[in-house]
Parts: structure tokens; C-alpha cells; sequence
């Protein structure tokens, strides 16, 4: 079998992407993947590091707010649209896919449309609850659209398409280790955990939160561990705002490092997390079951965090905090509450849990099972 998996942009598209191919490895190893992305996308690395060939597709997104950059920027866009149809086509007569599955992302536009086109059975996933553009669009056209939550249905016209809510993937060592293995590990007692981070560049109003949290912590001995992630943006920051204030990068108590490699390990000995909202976070969240307290990234297209984090909000999963509220006083605050209340984190925790689909991949392949049947 022959499986062509369009995608690109951003990890929140490429990685579901790489993982529905693992997925489908999983249960019929012979199968060849192509995938097809942008040239300068981060797809351009993550998807041959994973071991799989990416052919490349120009595409561009149109910007609304108008400026000269811009301007020259859309003209690029517009130029690209005008070739990827073909191009497009010449990718899927090159690999003849038996399948195709888009996962998000500008590229996946011209190559699941054309795909569709051809005759190709044809499915997208859609990991947040405010769907991209792109998957609105190619929703009307494909096979079958995959959802991570049933929220996202409020903003597409589901008498267009058949759909199945799926789950998002998660990697497979997150939830496989004891919250007191995991303490262990990073050389911490029992008391409340702590885990912040702001993705791999950061984000700099947790940051700054977290500064204060930490530092108010350790001036009042408060018997709390944290650990912390502060990203690219605060390499020059962070470190010496912490050695200013006497706090150590490192102690029995704290962890702060630029990047967390080892999620899996920190996720497991968190209580609480606090960190943006992307969907792949989310998931990761819901498989550990850990409270959180979401910071939604107001930046993103459609504000979809937001979306996403209001669906663990109304399940009484996490305290959701737009970016324009955020205050450290305010963090603090909430930290200290859940810190003290600690049968209130554990049943935001349970409701973290109860909202992750265990049963992922096998949903996934009977999608897949569907579009082969179609083929």
C-alpha cells in the first residue's frame, strides 16, 4: 500500500501527521509513506529525521492586514496558487498513492484537493476545536474528516462530510511512569510539583510569571517543586534574573533549564502544568491527567488556542487565562490555591483523564480501513 500524507507549517500539523504514519506502520508494515510540505517549513527537517521521504510543494498564506510587505507577500502567495495544482499533480502521479491524508497546514490544500480530484480516497485530521482554514475547506471535498474533539464541529457544516472523532496521537511514553518514579528521578520529594514551560522558543508572559512564582517560592521556603522551561526567548534573560535573586537553576526543589527533553518524566511528577494551548499539549495533558493552568497563545490563526483550552476549562480540567489577564500576582495566586487544595488538583487531574480517548489509534485505523475499502 501506498500512503501520501500532506502537511506543514508548524510541529501541530507534521507531528499528527508522523505519528497517523506510525499508526498505519503499525498495523500493515509494508506500507510506503510519501509526504508532501513546504521547502522552508519545519516539515523540510522533522519528516526526514523521522525516516520518511518528503517531495515539496510551494504554497504561501495570504495576509490580511495590508502593508507593502504584505502586499509583496500576497503577490507570492498568489503566485504559488497559480503552480500548485500542477505541481500537485505532478506529486501524485510520481508516488500513486492508493491513499492520501492531509493533517493541516498550507500544503495540504492543493495536494488533498487535487487528490480528491483524481480519485484518490482522501481523509483530513483536524487537531484543534477552531478548525485551520485549509481543513474547513478540504472538509467539503474528501472522504472523511478525523476530529480531535467534537467541539470543532460547531464551526463546520457537517452534512458535508462523513467524520469520526479520533483523539490526537501522543507519543508513547507519556503515561508510563509513577508520579513517585518520575519525582525520583529528578531528585524531588513528594510535595506539590509544578511544571512550566512556554514551547521551544517560549513565551514571554509565562516567563515573566514564572520568574515571580519562582522567586516568591524560594524567598518564603514554601516546600514546592518546579520545574521550568524558558525557551529560546529567555536564554538571555532567565538564568541571570534567577542568579540575581539568589535562586539556584538547580536544587532539590527546582529545575530550570532552556528546554525540557524529558516531558515524559516531568509531565509525570506535575500536579499542576502551566503552559500554552496547542493541541498536541492538550492531548499530552489529557493522557498524563494532570491539572493545568492555560495561557492561551493569542497569536495563532482563528485564536484557536483558546478554543482548545476552553474545552478542558468547561470540564473542570484547567483554569483558563487569557493572555490579556495574565498577571504574576494573579498566576501566583492560583498556584498557591491548588498547592493548598490538593484534592481540588487531583479532580481537575481525573477530569483531564476522562477526556482522553484511549482508543486513538485503533479509531484512526478504522478510518483508514474505510478509505482502503474505497480504494
Amino acid at each position: 500500500m501506498k500512503v501520501l500524507i500532506a502537511c506543514g507549517g508548524t510541529g501541530g500539523h507534521i507531528n499528527p501527521g508522523l505519528a497517523i504514519a506510525d499508526i498505519i506502520k503499525s498495523k500493515y508494515p509494508d506500507t510506503e509513506f510519501l509526504f508532501a510540505g513546504t521547502p522552508k517549513g519545519m516539515e523540510a527537517k522533522l519528516v526526514p529525521k523521522a525516516g520518511y521521504k518528503l517531495e515539496t510543494i510551494k504554497v504561501a498564506g495570504f495576509q490580511r492586514k495590508i502593508s507593502l510587505e504584505n502586499i509583496g507577500r500576497n503577490a507570492k502567495a498568489v503566485a504559488y496558487l497559480i503552480t500548485s495544482g500542477k505541481r500537485a499533480k505532478q506529486i501524485i502521479n510520481g508516488f500513486k498513492p492508493d491513499i492520501a491524508i492531509g493533517t493541516g497546514g498550507y500544503a495540504a490544500g492543493p495536494v488533498i484537493r487535487m487528490a480528491a480530484k483524481m480519485g484518490i480516497p482522501t481523509a483530513i485530521h483536524e487537531q484543534n476545536a477552531y478548525p485551520g482554514v485549509t481543513n474547513k475547506l478540504l472538509a467539503k471535498e474528501v472522504d472523511y474528516v478525523m476530529l480531535t474533539v467534537e467541539e470543532a464541529l460547531k464551526f463546520m457544516d457537517k452534512s458535508k462530510f462523513e467524520y469520526s472523532v479520533t483523539g490526537l496521537p501522543v507519543r508513547s511514553n507519556i503515561n508510563t511512569m509513577s508520579k513517585a518514579e518520575a519525582r525520583k528521578k529528578l531528585g524531588f520529594d513528594d510535595k506539590f510539583t509544578v511544571l512550566s514551560f512556554g514551547g521551544s522558543l517560549g513565551a514571554g508572559c509565562i516567563n515573566e510569571s514564572m520568574e515571580f512564582v519562582i522567586k516568591d517560592n524560594f524567598k518564603n521556603g514554601r516546600k514546592i517543586n518546579h520545574i521550568h522551561g524558558y525557551g529560546g526567548m529567555g536564554k538571555d534573560t532567565f538564568p541571570q534574573a534567577m542568579k540575581a535573586a539568589g535562586v539556584p537553576l538547580k536544587s532539590d526543589r527546582l529545575r530550570i533549564t532552556e528546554y525540557i527533553n524529558d516531558m515524559d518524566v516531568c509531565l509525570a511528577a506535575a500536579d499542576l502544568v502551566i503552559c500554552r494551548s496547542g493541541a498536541s499539549t492538550l492531548a499530552e495533558l489529557e493522557a498524563a491527567g494532570r491539572a493545568s493552568i492555560l495561557i492561551p497563545s493569542p497569536i495563532v490563526a482563528g485564536n484557536h488556542q483558546y478554543h482548545n483550552a476552553m474545552v478542558l476549562g468547561k470540564a473542570g480540567a484547567a483554569v483558563v487565562i487569557e493572555q490579556k489577564d495574565v498577571t504574576s500576582h494573579k498566576i501566583l495566586d492560583e498556584v498557591l490555591k491548588l498547592s493548598g487544595d490538593p484534592k481540588k488538583a487531583e479532580k481537575m487531574s481525573e477530569n483531564a483523564a476522562k477526556l482522553f480517548l484511549t482508543d486513538t489509534n485503533e479509531r484512526i485505523l478504522a478510518v483508514i480501513d474505510k478509505l482502503i475499502a474505497k480504494k
